[in-house]
């Protein structure tokens, strides 16, 4: 093991361990987000404001199919992580083929099943005819090459429950600038429009897919996958779905609301939605920090406890919290102050502009609260328990959301920083909610 590229997380200093886990993940989801973000500033400058809002209007319809299977991938790791850390490597073996070969399956059903559902979702987000078909160009295109992206997230899935997060950051620095360059052929020298942005994109996911499809293949480290010895055991699987799929439903059903919020934007017209596209864009990159850190806690608390090390386990939840809340501080300082730059990075509309700035700078220190229900609740996933953490987020971002806007909206005053603010609203209640069941039930869980 001494030439592993696997990390023990079981040993060592936890700040340490924590953050040098962390920072490789980090810069890989600043990467992936680049993906998405890099289409938005090339239609936003160079298309027009109503591409713009096209692809800011999909962006909730890819995550709704994108987070149910990353509720797989947690599962996933989850059950990894804790025979790498019992070093049960005849179980890690086994784990990881299920995990692939469902895996293979799951790219069949969700490529069929998301273009089929591409207009019906629009529809439902009541997005404006101006935008629609625009829409519906690059969800169908980007839905055909989604395979791409799900098995290297199922693959990164499995390096990072080992340890493993430098190598998958070195494929999405690589993808990236692959689909920077090909964004800008597209549409500056093809003339290809939103269209060439969505080409762009699959393709630079099929190579990060073929790299990291070829990394477990060749790798002759514990955690190897070999088609030949591909099976599903269903024991496996079923524990897999049992942490994963309530964390994909949460996801899901969060996203599905999220869709809806999206429609509350929509009545406001192209210029609020293509705003409120450069808000999401920023939003996630401040949240990278926090989406980082709970998936190091998964990780880092799933081998603990496979290692039988709940107080470090515990230690490591609280570390990861307080690492969380200092770098998201210090990033929500510096976008609140540099709102408008950073928004015109998208777009030169001035009204744009306003709109963007107006919703980064309601919500942006908010995420503090955020930063809390994503750690705790991937420590809660690391245990084990993931219906705590599915139905304490579907209260606060589903249930106190929906009721929020409709309060809002209909009885006090329908604005785009009203609408806005349903996000911090979700937020808080969340948080309030995970602390108190978190601090109640810590000391509960099995070794």
């Amino acid at each position: 093991m001494a030439k592993s590229t696997a990390r023990n997380l079981t040993e060592g200093n936890i700040a340490k361990q924590i953050i040098l886990f962390s920072l490789p993940l980090m810069l890989g989801n600043v990467f992936q987000m680049l993906y998405n973000t890099v289409d938005s500033i090339v239609v936003g400058n160079y298309v027009g404001t109503q591409a713009l809002a096209a692809v800011g209007s999909t962006t909730m319809i890819v995550n709704l199919f994108v987070f149910f299977f990353n509720g797989f991938s947690i599962g996933a790791g989850v059950i990894i992580g804790r025979y790498f850390g019992s070093k049960d490597m005849d179980g890690l073996h086994q784990a990881i083929e299920t995990v692939m070969a469902a895996s293979f399956i799951l790219c069949v059903l969700f490529t069929g099943i998301s273009i089929f559902l591409v207009h019906p979702m629009l529809r439902l987000m009541a997005t404006p005819a101006d935008v629609f078909d625009s829409a519906s160009v690059y969800l169908r295109i980007y839905f055909a090459g989604i395979s791409g992206l799900l098995i290297y997230n199922i693959g990164s899935g499995i390096l990072r429950a080992v340890g493993d997060t430098t190598r998958p950051l070195y494929f999405l620095i690589l993808t990236s600038i692959l689909n920077i360059i090909l964004d800008l052929l597209f549409v500056l020298v093809f003339h290809l429009g939103i269209a060439g942005v969505a080409y762009a994109t699959i393709i630079a996911q099929f190579v990060s897919a073929g790299l990291i499809l070829l990394l477990l293949i060749r790798t002759k480290d514990v955690y190897r996958f070999t088609f030949k010895d591909m099976c599903i055991d269903f024991d496996i699987l079923k524990r897999i779905f049992g942490v994963g799929m309530p964390a994909a439903i949460q996801s899901v059903l969060t996203t599905f609301s999220n869709i809806f919020v999206q429609g509350y934007i929509n009545y406001f017209g192209s210029g609020v939605m293509a705003g409120w596209s450069c808000y999401n864009k920023l939003d996630m990159f401040i949240m990278l920090p926090m989406n980082s850190m709970a998936m190091a806690a998964t990780t880092f608390v799933a081998q603990n406890m496979g290692a039988r090390q709940l107080k470090r386990a515990q230690q490591g939840t609280v570390t990861t919290n307080v690492l969380t809340l200092s770098v998201t501080g210090v990033i929500a300082a510096f976008i609140y102050v540099f709102a408008p730059a950073a928004v015109a990075l998208f777009t030169n509309d001035p009204a744009v502009i306003d709109y963007g700035v107006l919703f980064l700078r309601t919500n942006v220190f908010f995420l503090l609260f955020n930063c809390i229900n994503h750690v705790l609740a991937g420590s809660l996933r690391g245990y084990g328990d993931s219906k705590a953490p599915m139905v304490i987020m579907l209260t606060g971002f589903v249930v106190i959301r929906q009721i929020y806007l409709f309060v809002m909206t209909r009885f006090i005053s329908n604005t785009p920083a009203l609408v806005g603010f349903s996000y911090p609203v979700g937020w808080m209640v969340t948080c309030a909610l995970e602390v108190l069941y978190y601090f109640r039930n810590r000391n509960n869980y099995t070794i």
